[in-house]
């Protein structure tokens, strides 16, 4: 009996001693055991693929609820068989998303629309036409459209961010503006933090959105511009477009790539749109990229650069040059001669100043600016001179502020807006009018209602005394 007892005790504490010792030398076998068997890999069978059919004639009937049972089979079953399962179900989780009021019942398919993009990727990811990186920009998008409580969707970023760096001018347009989004929710949550961030997705995208808007062959190139002007006055309102910051950035950059145009050109468009052209660091590019291949951007920024060191011809130069290279409708057309028409003006070359005020008008003829330019340069006139007209050259002179008058009153027809201005400059010139005396003592021939002019102004004008 006591041996008995004595074998039921070894038997019993040799499995002890064998589990304590187990963890120090593991064998192969129970190392093998640990490991996570993978997925096996789902069957392909015909019911699922009548099923996917059935699905897909729903969802093109809009009949989403019906559609929704039958989908979910398929899409657990046999998740890769068709892309069909995975566009077919986006349409099928917004309809019952929308369609919903129950908080938990959204928050459920909001999940699902994420996690079919991850099971999309995990059997579809090699797609050669919508891969990995087209599927992520689509998760990026769902994760925007379905979390609407997340006001930052800081977790869609690097999916859309993702997406984008790879496929570039081959992104959706929605992937493209929705990156722009979401890198300007961070950057508005913290700055100092994403500053530098939102500006370098901004450049990014606004270069791509910029190339398929000009691209004839792309048949979404109405969209992308639209996209790029939304961008544009996103960024431009944000705050981030802060000159110094983007001297900061860009200083280097421009250094660097002073051989390489493209990336000279981004930087002269960026702070060009963002009003930022009179920083050093858009002339040096301006000017780095005129060097290498002139076109209207570098032009312009050559000439503004004159512009501030004073070289006026330099910047009439320039602003010429740019006039060649423009598109003959472009809208700045008639920014460049203005400002070729101010120039003329500070270098009290009146005559020369009026005819590219003209020009500009003829380009864009709802400029109250020009008109009020053109009423400075008359103000500004002596046509008649004393060797002429003797002592009656003082009161001819008088009747210059008369054509000035009238260029005024046109700017505030053409642009309400400047009214206020008009007017004070109107009743300003108006004490400057011959008196009635004065007009009295005019030869005969310039009496009368009406009164030409002179000199190169040549205009016809009303007579009328100060008051």
């Amino acid at each position: 009996m006591k041996k008995t007892l004595l074998y039921i005790a070894l038997a019993i504490s040799i499995p002890a001693l064998a589990c304590a010792k187990k963890p120090k030398t593991p064998k192969p076998q129970a190392e093998q055991q640990t490991v996570v068997e993978e997925e096996p890999e789902p069957e392909l069978t015909e019911e699922c693929l009548r099923n996917i059919s059935i699905v897909h004639e729903n969802v093109k009937n809009k009949q989403f609820e019906d559609a929704y049972e039958q989908w979910m089979q398929v899409y657990t079953t046999c998740p890769q068989a068709n892309k069909s399962i995975y566009t077919d179900g986006a349409k099928i989780v917004e309809y019952l998303y929308n369609k919903t009021t129950d908080p938990a019942e959204k928050e459920r398919l909001a999940n699902l629309a994420v996690q079919m993009c991850d099971k999309r990727i995990k059997y579809m990811g090699n797609d050669p036409k919508y891969p990995r990186a087209y599927i992520l920009g689509e998760k990026g998008l769902a994760y925007c459209q379905f979390f609407e409580n997340d006001e930052v969707k800081e977790p869609a970023y690097e999916w859309l961010k993702e997406s984008v760096n790879e496929l570039q001018t081959k992104s959706k347009l929605d992937v493209l503006f929705e990156l722009v989004k979401v890198s300007y929710n961070l950057y508005r949550s913290n700055p100092d933090k994403y500053g530098e961030q939102f500006i370098a997705d901004y450049t990014q995208v606004g270069g791509f959105l910029q190339h398929l808007a000009t691209d004839p062959a792309y048949k979404n190139a109405s969209a992308a511009a639209q996209r790029k002007d939304a961008i544009d006055q996103l960024f431009a309102a944000s705050g981030a477009a802060d000159c110094t910051k983007l001297d900061e950035l860009y200083a280097s950059f421009v250094k660097e790539n002073s051989g390489v145009l493209e990336n000279l050109i981004k930087v002269i468009n960026l702070y060009k749109r963002v009003n930022c052209n009179e920083s050093e660091v858009y002339f040096a590019a301006s000017e780095a990229a005129h060097k290498l291949e002139p076109t209207e951007e570098s032009a312009v920024g050559c000439a503004r650069m004159c512009m501030k060191k004073e070289d006026w011809h330099g910047a009439i130069s320039y602003y010429n040059e740019a006039l060649n290279l423009i598109d003959e409708d472009d809208d700045d057309k008639s920014d460049y001669l203005y400002n070729i028409a101010y120039i003329y003006h500070t270098l009290k070359s009146y005559s020369d100043a009026r005819t590219y005020a003209r020009r500009s008008l003829e380009a864009n003829p709802n400029q109250g600016r020009c008109y009020m330019l053109i009423g400075f340069c008359y103000a500004a006139a002596k046509p008649y001179s004393t060797d002429n007209y003797g002592a009656k050259a003082g009161i001819l002179n008088k009747t210059v502020f008369w054509a000035a008058v009238d260029q005024f009153a046109k700017a505030k027809q053409v642009e309400p807006e400047i009214a206020e201005t008009a007017n004070k400059y109107i009743a300003e010139y108006s004490r400057y009018f011959p008196t009635k005396e004065e007009m009295f003592d005019l030869p005969n021939e310039f009496g009368g209602g009406s009164f030409i002019v002179g000199g190169w102004i040549n205009e016809r004008t009303v007579c009328r005394a100060a008051k």
